[in-house]
């Protein structure tokens, strides 16, 4: 395999831009911190989450671009992906998803049951998901419910036992998914309005910010509700502080009409998030 095959793979997996699995590694990690407060978790489940991560992200990177690479040549932003482009073919690339699904199910065989239960479950939302733009007016929801997951399945890593704080963060996490997303597909509407593909911006219109706003202070609640539950310490809430400070600085992001980086910026607060979660547990020890 020459150079510039691995390049365009590497490309099709977006390993070349890793805020993906960034924003889909913070959840997990939220959610297998959230497991710790009550249990020891070991080096094992961290390195699961963490190359768990990169594999789901990629799988969903793959099989999106093989469901919409005929819609990716009419979109601007997407017209110079591999597929469309011609670098990868497209039984290139199924042959790359079934590796990548291959190394993802030697993976499970590391965890325990009720893992490879769930795991198993929302890897058929994964599938699924880049056919929803076609039929869901709010894929940005499925995507929510289908990605947030990684919190519950890394949080059944290390206990079977579901909590209130754990369900309220999976929700929190949905919200959070949505609203950057949303921000995310504001670069793309009026390419999707004229290929006629759903997004929560065509859906929203003009309310599209702020339902997405509404959305992250959700997140936000959900934060400082499982602080409460689980009687973090002063600490947490000073963090708090700086995350509503990011808050802040997204909003004056989108008042420019810069998206991207509005979307970007919540690489920094799943990180401080994830910062605050690790801190308690370190202070329990």
């Amino acid at each position: 395999m020459n150079k510039n095959k691995i390049q365009s793979l590497i490309e099709l997996a977006r390993l070349d831009k890793p805020i993906g699995i960034y924003l889909l590694l913070w959840p997990s990690l939220l959610g297998l911190l959230l497991a710790g407060l009550n249990s020891q978790i070991s080096i094992r489940s961290i390195l699961i989450v963490i190359i768990g991560s990169v594999l789901v992200r990629s799988c969903g990177c793959v099989i999106n671009d093989l469901t919409d690479y005929k819609i990716d040549k009419l979109v601007k932003r997407t017209a110079d992906r591999p597929i469309p482009k011609g670098a990868i073919t497209v039984l290139e690339a199924w042959f790359f998803f079934a590796m990548l699904s291959f190394f993802s199910f030697i993976l499970l065989l590391y965890t325990n049951p009720l893992t490879v239960k769930l795991s198993v479950f929302f890897a058929f939302f994964i599938v699924l998901y880049p056919m929803t733009k076609r039929f869901i007016k709010a894929p940005q929801f499925f995507l929510g419910i289908t990605f947030g997951s990684g919190s519950i399945i890394a949080y059944s890593l290390e206990t079977s036992s579901f909590s209130i704080s754990i369900l309220v963060l999976y929700f929190g996490i949905i919200a959070w998914i949505v609203s950057f997303d949303t921000y995310y597909a504001l670069q793309d509407k009026n390419d999707d309005m004229k290929i006629g593909i759903y997004s929560t911006p065509i859906l929203w219109g003009d309310n599209t910010i702020k339902y997405s706003k509404i959305l992250h202070l959700i997140f936000y609640a959900s934060l400082l509700i499982i602080a409460i539950i689980n009687s973090f310490s002063l600490l947490f809430f000073l963090i708090f502080i700086f995350l509503f400070y990011l808050f802040l600085y997204q909003n004056k992001l989108l008042k420019s009409s810069n998206y991207l980086d509005a979307f970007k910026i919540n690489n920094w607060i799943g990180m401080i998030s994830v910062l605050g979660f690790a801190l308690e547990i370190i202070f329990l020890i």
